[in-house]
């Protein structure tokens, strides 16, 4: 006999994948993959420099994908990884918007919300950082205040504009004034993370961290390029301020190399391009054996958020996630999301899946603006400066 009938129903499971639809939406790239049964699942990437690359590798994706039981989303991880030699952004930015609408599909198909599918929750609500801060004292502290107000206990900013021409007296002294205002408008319960988006060198990192240790940072994050995984985390080991790195790697692998090298710190992985809930699961798992706090990437959209949501509900090491107020804006209403903030919390969703749907009248008026407009910052000499 094949058992009691309902959804668990073994037959049940041998469902296909039917159709990948793919749609370019504001700055972003998102897929929904339906299956022969009827249910879909969606997912997104967060390589928004090279979204039309993204297209592409997916549109090669569905010569495997479509046919598949997309149940097996472990196996296709890898069958995917592995189907060609060549590696980067593109590659993992386009499995995680594949391995994200799975575990969607997944997660509706048993009736539970995809953290229950991960292990069940370690929390029922989820800690917000705010992305927010000034661009002068006066201002910053009244971010920083209003933060508080809205019931954040963290927030984030990046205390460097104009950084390029700037003489390292300047810089610090700028940073230095910020930072002070964002401690005195949001007082000692307020967590201060400083993004220094890679615009140092090693010793001017080193530099600016000896310069804000007094005000007690959360973390300081990605203060020199990622070129070398190794110096980024030479650079963490070496720092008098904790240090947060990671939001542009993508694999278990480059996670593992820069705890090796950094010991201790708070890794940022970006459930988008880091290969998907799949691989996050493990990157927090690496982090963990570190004692290594997990900070998850996100500035994209309420679906990048939502899938967010269900990786830091389900593991023990997380300790906020990224939040940009961006979410609750018109232009993405398109994003129908059942993770709906409450102050500074975002309560564990508890509808099936991932608890995203795009809104289909919206959908068809979508137009796509892209976020990587090819102008690279210089520097007065003309030279190129280390940007974001």
């Amino acid at each position: 006999m094949d058992g009691p009938p309902g959804k668990h129903n073994r037959k049940d499971t041998l469902m296909k994948i039917e159709a990948i639809d793919t749609f370019f939406i504001g700055g972003g790239y998102v897929i929904r993959i339906r299956t022969d049964n009827g249910l879909t699942g969606v997912g997104q990437t967060a390589c928004w420099g090279y979204p039309e690359a993204v297209d592409q590798i997916v549109q090669r994706f569905k010569g495997y994908l479509i046919g598949q039981n997309p149940f097996r989303i472990e196996h296709h991880w890898q069958y995917l990884y592995r189907m060609s030699p060549f590696r980067g952004s593109a590659l993992s930015g386009a499995m995680s918007a594949v391995d994200i609408a799975l575990w969607d599909i997944k997660g509706k198909h048993f009736g539970v919300p995809v953290w229950e599918l991960l292990g069940g929750n370690c929390r029922d609500k989820i800690r917000l950082h705010l992305l927010g801060g000034a661009g002068t004292p006066e201002a910053m502290v009244q971010a920083a205040r209003d933060a508080v107000a809205e019931g954040f206990t963290a927030m984030k900013f990046d205390p460097l504009p104009g950084h390029q021409d700037m003489a390292i007296s300047r810089l610090v002294g700028t940073a230095r004034d910020l930072v002070a205002a964002a401690r005195e408008g949001g007082g000692p319960d307020l967590d201060l993370i400083v993004e220094v988006h890679r615009k140092l060198t090693p010793l001017t990192a080193a530099t600016l961290a000896d310069a804000l240790a007094e005000f007690h940072l959360y973390f300081l994050e990605d203060p020199i390029q990622i070129d070398s995984i190794m110096a980024q985390g030479e650079v963490a080991r070496r720092m008098r301020v904790p240090v947060g790195n990671g939001e542009r790697l993508n694999t278990i692998w480059e996670f593992k190399e820069l705890l090796a090298h950094g010991g201790p710190q708070y890794v940022r992985p970006d459930v988008a391009l880091a290969g998907g809930i799949t691989h996050c699961k493990k990157i927090a798992a690496i982090a963990e054996s570190y004692h290594c706090a997990v900070v998850t990437h996100n500035f994209l959209s309420p679906l990048v958020t939502a899938a967010s949501v269900h990786i830091d509900a389900s593991i023990p090491n997380f300790v906020t996630q990224e939040y940009t107020k961006g979410d609750e804006a018109p232009h993405n209403a398109i994003y129908k999301t059942a993770c709906k903030r409450e102050g500074g919390y975002i309560p564990i969703p508890q509808v099936p899946g991932l608890g995203v749907e795009l809104d289909e009248t919206l959908l068809a008026q979508a137009v796509f603006t892209p976020m990587n407009r090819s102008e690279t910052l210089l520097r007065t000499d003309g030279s190129v400066a280390y940007a974001v």
